[in-house]
């Protein structure tokens, strides 16, 4: 990986400028290996955070890259891809379940359970398994909606177009 310039746009993904991000971090000490060892930890750490707060049986949306990790009051936790619309369960009903996750050098693998579409105003989980469609009530899909539009506008396509790699290259 080449080195970034002050003024460029920093690598983590944030939109800031690298001199306003990563860089004071670097310089006091707080060194990232690189832009995927970060995503690998900071994507761990989210998990546990987001399925702690489901276990609770607390709402939570959070952004992260091109994910969204979601905690509802019913217990339940998922990570949500945006490019294609995986997803994968990660708590349901106050319960952690094992997270499908595996990291490699220079990927990250996950194992995704389902796809998710929220037309007409519902959260609708389609399981890759069977194909069966569940709508899930009272998720709140406005929100995840709202989330989905606001990493698309800080992501420029050419990027969200790259984030999946063809596993047979």
């Amino acid at each position: 990986m080449g080195k970034i310039g002050r003024n460029e746009q920093c690598s983590c993904g944030s939109g800031k400028k690298y001199k306003y991000c990563c860089l004071p971090k670097e310089q006091a000490g707080i060194v990232r290996t690189n832009p995927e060892a970060a995503l690998k930890i900071s994507l761990l750490t989210e998990i546990e955070a987001i399925v702690a707060v489901a276990i609770e049986k607390k709402q939570k949306i959070k952004e992260l890259g091109v994910f969204i990790l979601l905690a509802t009051e019913q217990g339940d936790a998922w990570l949500l891809e945006i490019t294609d619309s995986d997803a994968v369960q990660l708590a349901r009903a106050g319960e952690a379940l094992e997270i499908p996750i595996d990291e490699k050098s220079d990927t990250i693998e996950i194992n995704w359970s389902h796809t998710y579409d929220l037309s007409n105003k519902e959260f609708e989980l389609t399981a890759y398994s069977d194909k069966s469609k569940t709508v899930m009530e009272d998720y709140p899909s406005r929100e995840v909606n709202a989330a989905i539009k606001r990493i698309r506008k800080r992501f420029p396509s050419e990027m969200l177009e790259q984030v999946h790699v063809d596993p047979a290259a």
